[in-house]
This record gives C-alpha cells, sequence and structure tokens, in this order.
C-alpha cells in the first residue's frame, strides 16, 4: 500500500524533466532578440572580442549556477557562494603564489575545498532541520570570516597566471570562444544527462516535489540533499578557478554579490524556487541573458544601476509565471 501511493507523484516529477521546458524557449527568443536589437545600437556588441567577454564573464556564474540549479530542485537554496567562493580563491591564490603549485593540483585544491564548504552546508540542511536560507546565511558569514582570516587583512597580490588556459586572455581561447565557457558546457552536458538519465539525478526532483512521499517511495533523502551541496561546492571550486585564471591580484571583496547573479540565473532560467522543477539548459540561458544585460548597460552608456533594475524585473516575472504555473496544477 505504502509503495502503490508513493509511487505516482515520483513518475509525475519524472515526466516533467523534458528536453527543453517552455520557458527555456521563451528565454531563447529573449535573449536572441536582445542580441539584434544591441547589434543594431551598437557596432561593437557583436564583435569577437565583446561577444568572448560576454562568455568569460557568465562561465563563473552559470558554473555555480549547475550546482545551485540542483540545491534549488530539492527545495534548498545556498546564498554562501559568494563567501566559499572567496575562501577558495584566497587559499588557491596563496598556494599559487607561495608554493609554485601546477596546474592540476591548484583545480584539485580548489574543488575539494569547495567540496567541503558545500558538506559542510549540505550535513546541516539535511541533519540540522534547519532551513536552508538560515543555515547557509550563516555560513555566509562565517566563511567569509574565515576568508579574510587567511587573507590576514592583505590582497594576494603577485598571483601567476598558472590557471590561465581558464582566464578572460586572448590565449586561454579555443576556436575564438573562451575555455572557460567550453568548461562550462561540458559540466551542464554532463549534469544534464545526470538529472534526467540517472536514478538519483531524478531524485532531486523528487526530493524537492513531495520529501515525504519521495522517503516513502525509497529516495535517500537526506543524502540526495547533501549531494546538491557538496556539487554546488565543486562547482565554486571551478568557478573560483577561472575567476583567478588571469593571474595578478586577489582582493578581499572577492565573490561578493556572487550568490545573488547566480540565483537570479537559476530562478530566471525556469527553475521553481519552491522546488522540484528546473534544468540545467535553463540556467545557462538565464545566466547568458543576465551577462548579456549587464554588458549592454555598459555598451550603451547607461548607469549601472539599470542593470540590477532589469535583473530584478526578470526575476520578478520568472517567479510570478511559476506560481502562476503551480496554481493551475493545484487546480487541476
Amino acid at each position: 500500500m505504502t509503495t502503490t501511493t508513493a509511487a505516482p507523484p515520483a513518475a509525475r516529477r519524472r515526466l516533467r524533466v523534458r528536453a527543453i521546458e517552455g520557458q527555456e524557449l521563451a528565454l531563447i527568443g529573449v535573449t536572441g532578440l536582445l542580441w539584434i536589437v544591441l547589434s543594431l545600437a551598437t557596432d561593437t556588441f557583436l564583435t569577437t572580442g565583446n561577444v568572448a567577454n560576454v562568455l568569460f564573464t557568465v562561465a563563473p556564474i552559470a558554473l555555480v549556477g549547475i550546482g545551485m540549479t540542483a540545491v534549488i530542485v530539492t527545495a534548498g537554496i545556498d546564498v554562501s557562494v559568494g563567501s566559499q567562493a572567496a575562501v577558495v580563491m584566497v587559499v588557491v591564490a596563496l598556494l599559487l603564489r607561495d608554493a609554485g603549485l601546477a596546474f592540476l593540483p591548484a583545480v584539485a585544491v580548489a574543488v575539494v575545498t569547495g567540496l567541503v564548504l558545500g558538506l559542510v552546508n549540505g550535513l546541516i540542511v539535511a541533519y540540522g532541520g534547519i532551513h536552508p536560507i538560515i543555515v547557509t546565511f550563516g555560513t555566509l558569514n562565517i566563511y567569509r570570516f574565515v576568508a579574510l582570516q587567511i587573507f590576514g587583512s592583505e590582497q594576494v597580490a603577485g598571483v601567476p597566471d598558472t590557471l590561465g588556459v581558464l582566464g578572460g586572455g586572448t590565449e586561454a581561447r579555443l576556436l575564438g570562444v573562451p575555455t572557460a565557457w567550453w568548461l562550462t558546457l561540458v559540466l551542464a552536458a554532463a549534469m544534464w544527462c545526470y538529472m534526467r538519465l540517472w536514478a538519483t539525478g531524478r531524485h532531486l526532483y523528487a526530493v524537492g516535489g513531495d520529501a515525504f512521499a519521495a522517503r516513502l517511495a525509497g529516495v535517500r533523502v537526506r543524502r540526495r540533499q547533501i549531494s546538491a551541496y557538496v556539487l554546488t561546492g565543486a562547482c565554486v571550486g571551478l568557478a573560483a578557478c577561472v575567476l583567478i585564471g588571469s593571474g595578478g591580484l586577489v582582493q578581499q571583496n572577492v565573490g561578493t554579490g556572487l550568490e545573488l547573479e547566480v540565483i537570479a540565473a537559476v530562478v530566471i532560467g525556469g527553475t521553481s524556487i519552491i522546488g522540484g522543477r528546473g534544468t540545467v539548459l535553463g540556467t545557462l540561458l538565464g545566466a547568458l541573458l543576465v551577462g548579456t544585460v549587464s554588458n549592454a548597460v555598459t555598451l550603451l552608456s547607461w548607469p549601472t544601476e539599470l542593470a540590477q533594475l532589469f535583473i530584478g524585473v526578470f526575476i520578478l516575472v520568472a517567479v510570478g509565471v511559476d506560481l502562476l504555473r503551480e496554481r493551475r496544477r493545484s487546480a487541476r
């Protein structure tokens, strides 16, 4: 009796994970239209250099957004990713400068550090019974304190370009596209396959849709929650490598505001803030729209505050559409 009752919700959640969602098609249309308008409004938008700059700027947001998609799909949230990035960046930057760390060890240190920070969040959320926003708001401040202690009241200067292949320079491009963007696409494809084709990936949707029913159906809810936060931490590690790829200087305020950009990209991309629905493709498109708007404001010499205004409007529209969609489903 228990199995028969719990199976239908999980099945319905699996059927909702389609190859492409309606909101993703809308995002493709809006972003494409915006690109056409900007190409007509300015001579510099569609230049190779500017497009590459947009993709490079979007890459760290999208990378973290890939993990954040899994977190929000499980009805969670992680507002500590900016502080996590600060911890990872200062640790890796110091090792690159003072210990001469090579490329692969540096990436490994970054990913493992981010993974550990994400694991702390996941364990507290899964076993503490505290709402994720409270947990991660607390760790946001704790991680920022840790980062500042490692900084030692000084910025890290003279960081070598060991991770230059992931940086924003012209040499860090493959077929004219930043290597960081290729990395983002590969990771996004892997995550899309995981969430769509693997049972444990589909369980993320079941947890976000109805954790109680998912548990009755045999889903290890706590394990899935922890895995989502761990994955986000690992993605933060990769994003940190991209952010310090060009070497030079790592300042104490690094990562500030990253969490807002990431959450905006995920929500605009169609991931339901109440959990149970969302795709990595939508997150990529949301991040690209956010990056395009920011770049457009700069090219048109508009006040920088307008970028935040436009993004805020996009978020409200996306959340409003999601709530209307949920009300229609509930009314059926």
